[in-house]
């Protein structure tokens, strides 16, 4: 159902209920293409950007419960705030949930603002990684936001619906924070949400409420939709933002069969879609499951390819099995080529099983986009030069690099804010003009802005390479389903690509 504005509204399968709350849950308004969903918001020099997941999922579950409710993605569709404005007219919300980041803070908080102005009186609600680390920087003088919902926040957001609706004492909402009496009020934090079948399906809702054309995966065919099969993630790395924010350190799963369904879902009601990644920290983390998984998909005939995020130590037997149930590509954190930088990020992976890994992904026939990273403690022009060194010999289907972003709540922020190496903590100032990132800290042996020219340094080196465009010419030959997504990423990359003065060790 689609109203004046533009914006889908609730699923006519909501649940009857005697007194409804009309709700509009709100990616605002910040640069286009402004990614808030990525592990790391930005605006992507690749053109990636996500589906607001969890906003999505926060509207299932309000949906569920009976209320009304409108999902925007103002950056993903290109929405104007007079777009925004003639929808809150129209729809009226007694309440707005709205998603924020680390670069977007101070700009949500003036979104929100704006949002009061409209809707007086009105509770707007703050949600994410960075408002969960640090839910005082929403109600900095002059915000808008009158709640902070902390951690994962899909039942959050209807017990506070309810709360608000029936007169409740916000005290007993768990995980929120809230001024009162000029102090910042912090309930206990909510437990993790242990049956995720319970939890609505992200495709229904994305289906319902979203248009695919606008979003976009570098490594992935387009139109592609996202999934989510498990929460959390069990590996120990320094840096990741959503298992020490949000999700935690357990990776809780989906039953086989309740993934096996979303697949089905996908395939019947959004025939568009031509890949589905699967955007779970670590999919592999249990591999009897990931076995199950994949037989599923086999036993039911599925053709959807699909991307997964896996750790370099996977290994060749279930990648076969994977390649068999539709698995096209497979997204790794080799993050560096030198083992004591590895070691410091606590990645509990060598260049050893990076090289196994590539070689056993090749024998699969999948394939594989590598991650890797630029600034972690013990990092030198040394172990940059090394790091480069191993993507070359790896020579996967694609690569990023990228210098190292410490977000509030991390244990690498901790490290960076300890040692003095925080170069600011204007939020803004982490993304540039035009929402590429720029690297908040500077090292004894590396500036920020020397991690960001390796990083443009590396990419130029790896992406034009003649080998490397000739290996994408016979990829496309052996592969024609592969030319779109060639040809939309060579014209939204290559241009972006720029030679460095980056001088090597």
């Amino acid at each position: 159902m689609e109203d004046a504005a533009g914006v889908q509204g609730s699923s006519p399968e909501a649940s009857p209920r005697l007194i409804a709350m009309r709700i509009l849950c709100l990616n605002p308004p910040f640069l286009p293409r402004f990614s808030r969903a990525s592990r790391s918001p930005s605006v992507a020099r690749s053109g990636t950007i996500y589906y607001p997941i969890w906003l999505c999922f926060a509207t299932g579950n309000l949906e569920k419960a009976g209320h009304r409710v409108a999902l925007m993605d103002m950056p993903a569709r290109g929405m104007t705030w007079e777009v925004l404005e003639k929808h809150i007219a129209d729809f009226a919300p007694e309440m707005v949930v709205m998603s924020t980041s680390t670069p977007s803070i101070a700009n949500d908080c003036k979104v929100a603002a704006a949002i009061a102005r409209l809707l007086p009186v009105k509770p707007i609600v703050a949600a994410g990684t960075h408002v969960t680390a640090r839910p005082q920087d929403a109600f900095v003088p002059g915000s808008g936001f009158t709640i902070v919902m902390r951690g994962e926040y899909d039942e959050t957001v209807v017990d506070l619906a309810d709360a608000l609706e029936k007169g409740r004492d916000l005290s007993m909402v768990a995980g929120i924070s809230y001024p009162s009496d000029g102090k910042l009020v912090s309930t206990p934090a909510r437990p993790l949400i242990e049956d995720l079948d319970s939890l609505p399906m992200l495709g229904k809702v994305i289906h319902d409420h979203l248009h695919v054309d606008d979003y976009f995966f570098a490594a992935a065919r387009y139109p592609m939709i996202m999934m989510i099969t498990g929460r959390g993630c069990p590996n120990q790395c320094i840096f990741c933002v959503y298992p020490q924010t949000m999700h935690g350190r357990r990776y809780r799963l989906r039953s086989p069969e309740s993934v096996a369904q979303e697949f089905a879902y996908i395939r019947e009601n959004l025939p568009q879609i031509k890949e589905i990644v699967i955007e779970d920290d670590t999919f592999t983390a249990d591999l009897p499951r990931a076995h199950e998984i994949s037989r599923l998909l086999i036993a039911t005939h599925n053709r959807i390819p699909w991307t997964i995020n896996v750790r370099a130590t996977l290994d060749l037997e279930t990648m076969r099995l994977m390649r068999r149930a539709g698995c096209r590509t497979l997204v790794v954190g080799f993050e560096s080529g030198d083992e004591g930088v590895l070691k410091a990020m606590h990645k509990n992976i060598t260049l050893g099983d990076q090289k196994q890994f590539a070689r056993d992904a090749k024998l699969a026939g999948l394939l594989v986009h590598g991650c890797f990273m630029a600034g972690n403690p013990g990092e030198t022009r040394q172990t940059l030069q090394r790091t480069l060194e191993q993507a070359l010999k790896l020579d996967t289907d694609t690569a990023q690099f990228f210098p190292l972003m410490v977000y509030p709540g991390t244990e690498v922020f901790e490290w960076a804010s300890r040692n003095g190496y925080l170069r600011s903590t204007v939020w803004r100032e982490w993304v540039d003009e035009e929402g590429k990132h720029r690297c908040m800290i500077d090292t004894p042996e590396l500036s920020g802005v020397d991690l960001e020219e390796f990083c443009d340094y590396a990419r130029g080196r790896y992406y034009k390479r003649i080998s490397y465009i000739a290996g994408r010419l016979w990829l496309a030959l052996r592969r024609p389903a592969e030319i779109p997504r060639l040809w939309k990423a060579f014209w939204i990359f290559l241009p972006k690509l720029r030679n460095s003065f980056w001088e090597q060790p």
